[in-house]
């Protein structure tokens, strides 16, 4: 985490945002691929409102997180907040995969360890960035997309998925010429639309 922490933060510089905005968008937003998205999004000279619908597009999975985590977590009062800020992929799957009486611990631990090194390694990659010059030259301009094929490549293992993906490519495909750099990521997510149809 606190590699992918560092390409981030390098990232992001590189894009435009100062070292303090993208420290906050790990402290606030903490949600790696949301990131990347409107890092992504407004690098490429999409607009701030583009970048922002991509990163809640994709942030949104979170949300089926919570309902999931609420039942098996039961946390109540204040502590549900910093709960809503720590659900993610990656406590998500330590909680729902510990051992019975283990699941708070597995939690919390994994949101602590994953917040901290996250936010550390943007700080480092933010920082770095700026003393490192044209980011082509180390490759760095080639972390967004390798991020997202990251994030993909696990859902492509069943026929559903890989339907979903190559449908939702084309309509980005077919939007690019016509939209401005951010948008077709959103007119992707309506390759999704049939599948929750039928659900």
């Amino acid at each position: 985490m606190g590699a992918y922490g560092i390409s981030f933060g390098a990232v992001a510089v590189t894009a435009g945002f100062s070292v303090l905005q993208t420290c906050a968008t790990s402290l606030l937003l903490f949600t790696g691929a949301s990131q990347f998205a409107l890092v992504g999004v407004v690098g490429a000279g999409g607009s701030l409102i583009a970048g922002v619908l991509s990163a809640l597009l994709l942030g949104s999975r979170n949300t089926l997180y919570a309902v999931r985590l609420a039942d098996l977590l039961r946390i109540r009062g204040p502590r549900r907040i910093l709960a809503a800020q720590l659900t993610i992929d990656e406590t998500t799957a330590m909680g729902t995969g510990a051992p019975p009486g283990l699941e708070r611990t597995a939690f919390w631990a994994s949101g602590a360890a994953v917040y901290v090194l996250w936010n550390l390694g943007t700080l480092l990659g933010a920082a770095g960035a700026t003393q490192l010059g044209d980011p082509a030259t180390f490759g760095l301009d080639a972390a967004v997309p390798a991020a997202f094929l990251a994030l993909l490549a696990p859902r492509l293992r069943d026929r559903e998925g890989l339907r979903i993906a190559v449908a939702g490519a084309l309509l980005a495909l077919a939007a690019i010429p016509f939209v401005r750099p951010g948008v077709p990521v959103l007119i992707a997510g309506l390759a999704v639309a049939p599948l929750l149809v039928r659900r």
